[in-house]
C-alpha cells in the first residue's frame, strides 16, 4: 500500500507550485460516512482518499482500524487505553464495506496545489512508519476524524478558513444526542458515564471530533494562501452512496419497549407500593430497599472507579451522589440505623438533585433520586421518632 504514496511523492517533487495544474492527476478527498448499526459506528466514520487518475491507483487512509480481539479491549475502553491504527487499503474494499452495511458515504474533493498533496503524502508516509501508526485513541479529542483533519490541515501551505457555523456553541452532550438519539439504552449508557465536563461549551473546531460536522464545516470554508489569494477549499463533493431510506440511520431506531424512563417508572411504581404497604407488609418493602440500594451502591463503584479513566469527560460526575457506592451500608443493619449515615444518604441525593443545574443526568434518575429522598427522609423520621420515644 505504501507504493502509492511514495511514488505520489516521487511524481511531485519535480513539479513547481501552481494551482489547478492541467498536469496533476492527484485528488485528495475527505470521505465521510454515515451511522452504522453497532454503538460504536452510530456517529459515523471519516477517512482520507489518495486518487491517482493518471495510474489508476486508489487508496483510503483510515485512522479508525481496532480489534475487539486485544486483551481487555472493553475494559481498556472504558478506561481511556484503547490503542487505534491508521490503516491503508483499496478503495473499492473500503466501498464495498459501507455498502454492504447500507451505509452512506461522501466525498469533498480538496482544493489544493500539488505542493500540499506532497507535503499530505509525505506526512502519511512518516505516520504509516510501524513505529509511528498507533495511537491512543479519545473519542472527544483524538479520534479517526480529529487525525484525519489534523493531518491535512497541518500539511496545508494556507490556512483554512471556517464559516458562522464555527461559531455555534454546544456541548460533547449535547453534539453526540444528535446521533444516539433513536438508541435510547446506547444514549441513556453514555449520558450515565459522561460526567460535568461533557456539558462545558466547545467552539466550532471542537464540534469537529463529529464526522460530519468536520463535513459541514469543510463544505462552506475557504483556504487562504500567503500571497492574499483566496479559494473555496473543497472543489466538488458528491455522494459515492447516496442517502436514502434503507440506510441505517433511518432504520436503526431502537425498538425495545423497555427504555430507561419506562424501567425507572417501574422501579418508581414498585418503591411506592411497598412504601405505602410498609406498615402492613414490611418484608416486602425491605427487599425492594435492599434491591435499590444494592443496584445504586454497586453501579456506583463503576462510576467511581471512572474517576481513574483517562477520558477527562468522566473523571467528575455528579451522578455518583446517587449511584453511590455507601448505598451499599444500607443493607448493613448497624449502617442502616445510624442517624448520621442515613443523613450522609439523604445529603448526597439533595447535592444531586441540585447538581442537575449544572450537569445533565441520564434519563429518569432525577425521579428516581426524589422518590428516594423522600422514603429515606421519611425512614429517617421514624428512627428519630422512635429514637425519641425510647428516651
Amino acid at each position: 500500500m505504501v507504493v502509492f504514496l511514495l511514488s505520489l511523492t516521487s511524481n511531485v517533487k519535480a513539479q513547481q507550485h501552481y494551482h489547478n495544474s492541467k498536469n496533476d492527476s492527484i485528488q485528495i478527498s475527505l470521505l465521510t460516512c454515515g451511522p452504522g448499526e453497532e454503538v460504536y459506528s452510530l456517529y459515523g466514520h471519516t477517512a482520507i482518499r489518495f486518487h491517482d487518475l493518471k495510474n489508476n491507483q486508489d487508496l483510503v487512509v483510515n485512522y479508525g482500524m481496532f480489534s475487539f480481539s486485544q486483551r481487555f479491549f472493553i475494559l481498556r475502553f472504558v478506561f481511556g487505553l484503547t490503542d487505534y491504527e491508521m490503516g491503508i487499503m483499496p478503495f473499492d474494499a473500503f466501498m464495498e464495506e459501507y455498502d454492504s452495511e447500507g451505509r452512506w458515504v461522501k466525498e469533498q474533493i480538496l482544493n489544493i496545489p500539488l505542493q500540499d498533496k506532497m507535503k499530505i503524502a509525505m506526512a502519511i508516509e512518516k505516520n504509516y512508519l510501524p513505529e509511528n501508526r498507533t495511537y491512543r485513541y479519545n473519542y472527544f479529542y483524538d479520534n479517526c476524524t480529529t487525525r484525519a483533519r489534523d493531518i491535512l490541515i497541518q500539511n496545508i501551505s494556507g490556512n483554512v478558513e471556517t464559516q458562522d457555523n464555527q461559531k455555534i456553541s454546544s456541548s460533547y452532550r449535547k453534539e453526540i444526542h444528535k446521533w444516539n438519539g433513536d438508541h435510547c439504552w446506547a444514549r441513556w449508557g453514555n449520558d450515565l458515564l459522561l460526567g460535568v465536563n461533557a456539558d462545558r461549551s466547545i467552539d466550532g473546531k471542537e464540534q469537529q471530533f463529529l464526522p460530519d460536522n468536520l463535513s459541514r464545516d469543510w463544505q462552506t470554508a475557504k483556504i487562504r494562501y500567503a500571497d492574499g489569494k483566496v479559494y473555496n477549499f473543497i472543489s466538488q463533493e458528491h455522494y459515492l452512496i447516496a442517502k436514502n431510506k434503507s440506510s441505517v440511520e433511518n432504520n436503526a431506531v431502537d425498538s425495545n419497549i423497555f427504555s430507561p424512563y419506562y424501567l425507572i417508572g417501574v422501579i418508581i411504581v414498585i418503591i411506592l407500593l411497598a412504601s405505602w404497604k410498609k406498615t402492613k407488609h414490611p418484608l416486602p418493602y425491605k427487599i425492594v430497599m435492599w434491591s435499590v440500594w444494592l443496584i445504586t451502591g454497586l453501579c456506583g463503584i463503576i462510576i467511581t472507579a471512572m474517576i481513574f479513566s483517562q477520558h477527562p469527560t468522566v473523571s467528575l460526575n455528579l451522578q455518583i451522589l446517587l449511584l453511590n457506592p455507601l448505598n451499599l451500608g444500607m443493607l448493613v443493619p448497624a449502617l442502616a440505623r445510624n442517624k448520621k449515615y442515613n443523613l450522609t444518604i439523604l445529603t448526597c441525593l439533595v447535592l444531586f438533585i441540585f447538581g442537575g443545574i449544572i450537569q445533565s443526568y441520564a434519563d429518569g434518575l432525577e425521579y428516581l433520586a426524589f422518590i428516594l429522598l423522600i422514603v429515606s427522609q421519611r425512614d429517617l423520621l421514624s428512627q428519630l421518632l422512635k429514637h425519641k420515644k425510647q428516651l
